[in-house]
């Protein structure tokens, strides 16, 4: 079964097709100026029963007029069967399409990079017949992000990264970054690089350190809401509202009037503190639930 972190490192390519042209270069990986994207069908199999599906392809217009595939693997282990699989994917890719395709094998340890790095060269020992040299964005050669101002200039390229480094053993240092950054940088697109990281990180413990950050950072920009602030005010209100509940309850319960199921469900599902208050004043006189929700 795909992990949802296996997911998370190829789609979000799929989020922002450009990535791959801002990362590289911090690996060391220089490739033309990209000008058009296009996402593609990741199918590649035949008609034979043999399903193979590679897990992004990208097509790539270039600033000189040139164009290319890319294919983007995230690759969690060494698995020797993947590279007969990358191999069939390069060719197949170049007969469909007749374009020149790039592999491009993203990993979260420096392990399984070192190893998704080696070329690929089929053929007897006196002649190589095809030769695949995979492209590779790992936790050794892309750096770590720590600087939130430098996080907050490419939100895209820092979740990357902090997913590319899950299994590093500074992670919490670059998810504080990051979280910074989203936090301070706020708006709809910081909400959805925030989930987009908590989904990646898959490791239930990572996960948790994540949600902690998301749910306890201060704002270095108060007033402005940011996506902390709109997290504390409705962690505010949601503890508010369960508190005046559980208060309408135990009075009623100290009065000895009888709360049925459904009436326990509807104060306790209640997420309006106005609505909540009206009820708890008439929680002092009223003879039972009905008398409670009157009028409601």
């Amino acid at each position: 079964m795909v992990s949802s972190a296996h997911e998370a490192m190829h789609q979000i390519f799929r989020e922002d097709p450009g990535l791959f042209a801002r990362a590289l270069p911090k690996a060391g990986i220089a490739l033309p100026e990209p000008m058009a994207f296009q996402l593609l069908d990741t199918d590649l199999t035949e008609i034979r029963p043999l399903e193979r599906r590679v897990d992004t392809l990208l097509r790539i217009d270039t600033a000189g007029g040139e164009s290319y595939l890319l294919a983007v693997e995230m690759q969690g282990r060494r698995d020797p069967d993947k590279l007969n699989s990358w191999t069939y994917y390069l060719a197949h890719l170049y007969a469909k399409y007749e374009l020149p395709p790039v592999l491009l094998v993203v990993c979260q340890d420096k392990s399984t990079a070192a190893w998704a790095a080696e070329p690929i060269r089929i053929g007897p020992p006196i002649h190589t017949s095809i030769a695949v040299f995979p492209l590779v964005l790992g936790p050794d050669n892309l750096p770590a992000i720590i600087d939130p101002e430098e996080a907050a200039r490419d939100l895209p390229l820092s979740v990357f990264s902090a997913l590319t480094h899950a299994k590093d053993p500074a992670l919490p240092a670059i998810l504080d970054a990051l979280a910074t950054a989203l936090v301070d940088t706020g708006g709809e697109a910081a909400k959805g690089w925030a989930e987009y990281t908590e989904i990646g990180l898959g490791n239930p413990r990572t996960r948790a350190i994540w949600r902690n950050l998301m749910e306890t950072y201060t704002s270095r920009f108060p007033g402005r809401g940011t996506i902390v602030e709109e997290s504390i005010i409705k962690g505010q209100t949601l503890g508010q509202t369960q508190g005046r509940a559980e208060d309408i309850l135990r009075l009623l319960t100290l009065r000895g009037i009888d709360i049925p199921e459904a009436a326990r469900e509807r104060i306790t599902d209640c997420t309006d503190l106005e609505t909540l208050s009206t009820w708890f004043d008439r929680a002092v006189t009223a003879t039972s639930t009905d008398e409670l929700f009157a009028d409601a």
